[in-house]
């Protein structure tokens, strides 16, 4: 059963309403930005289509969803622990008139119902993909992708790796399909 957007947003606005508190084991990772041609490129191996619904873990300053939205016409839902960036990524949705598309949420990934979402990007560490394979096998449906930048999530079966070089850098993304994963 799909869900209407307008109830997704009710729910996210419910939870990021709620006073929250996140020991320092639910942060998942560090805040380093994802290269714009990093993010087109998950995007693109995510296979993302117009209508679908995007979520972005450790969405920190936004950049994964505004394009989800504007270059894949995709809605979006990110989930950020750091009170900062969440306002930072709100305040660009807001400039960029994208509230009606993109809804913020400030929470734990570990804690966030998925059942939505089409597709799930992330950049975590591999350790704390283990921790999140949970998570998406418990909400995520048959067909739904998962788009992991630089971490492989363990035991999982992958449909396509990509690399990008970025600079200097070589980012490598994995590409999951939710009941291919084993």
């Amino acid at each position: 059963m799909r869900i209407g957007f307008s109830a997704l947003l009710c729910a996210a606005f419910a939870l990021s309403g709620r006073a929250q508190q996140f020991g320092p084991m639910e942060n998942l990772a560090p805040d380093i930005p994802t290269p714009e041609t990093v993010v087109e490129k998950m995007l693109e191996a995510g296979r993302v289509k117009p209508g679908e619904v995007v979520y972005d873990l450790g969405s920190g300053d936004g950049r994964i969803l505004i394009s989800a939205v504007r270059d894949f016409g995709a809605r979006a839902v990110g989930v950020e622990i750091l009170p900062d960036l969440c306002e930072k990524a709100r305040k660009r949705v807001k400039a960029l008139g994208l509230e009606d598309k993109i809804t913020i949420v400030q929470g734990s990934a570990l804690r966030v119902n998925l059942s939505p979402a089409d597709v799930v990007t992330l950049c975590l560490l591999t350790v704390s993909n283990e921790r999140m394979k949970p998570v998406l096998e418990k909400y995520l449906r048959p067909g739904a992708r998962v788009v992991s930048n630089q971490f492989p999530i363990r035991g999982w079966k992958t449909d396509e790796v990509v690399h990008v070089r970025e600079g200097t850098m070589e980012h490598t993304i994995y590409v999951y399909t939710m009941g291919k994963t084993k």
